[in-house]
């Protein structure tokens, strides 16, 4: 079962990504590059998938790309903050 809040952090919004895709293997391919690259990703790095797949990865799970790497693409102001 999937969990459908938000991701809290890119290893999170990386791990919802390689479920959505049903596994790393699958991801790879999906994203043009291969399964040990995404692990390297889920255990190694902190800050999520590197730039050139972010926007890949969005595309092919819907896993947002602030989600995935928030410090190179900072979530789009709230309505709620422009009503302020």
């Amino acid at each position: 079962m999937i969990d459908t809040k938000a991701p809290q952090t890119p290893t999170e919004a990386l791990l919802l990504a390689i479920d959505r895709a049903r596994g790393q293997t699958a991801l790879a391919r999906k994203i043009g590059t291969i399964q040990q690259n995404v692990f390297y990703w889920v255990k190694k790095r902190q800050i999520g998938p590197p730039a050139e797949f972010v926007l890949a990865i969005e595309r092919e799970t819907g896993v947002s790309r602030h989600c995935l790497r928030p410090d190179l693409y900072p979530a789009p102001p709230s309505p709620q903050a422009n009503a302020a």
